[in-house]
């Protein structure tokens, strides 16, 4: 018995020198490319503010902002433009906001404080121009009220699109 112990436990050693030779793992590589391709972009951050221009009597060249936040990605030159609305007979320089009748308010919109430059739809002539950096970009519409007759008192809308060109 003691014999058979030793001859079991000469092979239990030999096994576990032998079977980690006989059990490895064989093992192989390769490689994978990570990648992504970013084009010029640009988006609308959430919806213009509404230009308010509040309740009032009487017209008096009244002001009101809005503001937009335009992202491009970085580096991507952009325009950001404004139509005319849909009031009708509008133009950049005379927008129109129009009541539940026929009548209207005149308007226009700027891109600066000082309201000395009107802000329209023509690249290279009266767009707000920007190069994007990957983050929000703050642009303020300033609105004014033309000086005219006090029409009916009434809510007067109008509906502009902003568009950005990249």
């Amino acid at each position: 018995m003691t014999h058979r112990r030793k001859i079991l436990g000469a092979i239990g050693l030999t096994a576990l020198f032998v079977a980690p030779s006989a059990f490895a793992q064989t093992t192989t590589d390769d490689t994978f490319t990570v990648q992504i391709t970013i084009e010029e972009s640009c988006a609308i951050d959430t919806a213009a503010t509404d230009m308010d221009f509040g309740t009032v009597g009487i017209l008096n060249n009244d002001t009101a902002t809005s503001t937009v936040n335009v992202t491009c990605s970085n580096g991507t030159p952009y325009d950001i433009g404004l139509d005319a609305g849909v009031g009708a007979g509008a133009s950049v320089a005379s927008r129109f906001m129009t009541g539940s009748g026929a009548e209207t308010v005149e308007y226009a919109l700027y891109q600066d404080a000082a309201h000395s430059t009107l802000w329209g739809e023509t690249i290279g002539a009266d767009t707000q121009t920007g190069t994007g950096n990957g983050a929000p970009q703050p642009y303020t519409v300033y609105g004014q009220l033309a000086t005219q007759t006090t029409p009916t008192a009434d809510t007067y809308t109008d509906t502009i699109t902003l568009t950005v060109t990249y």
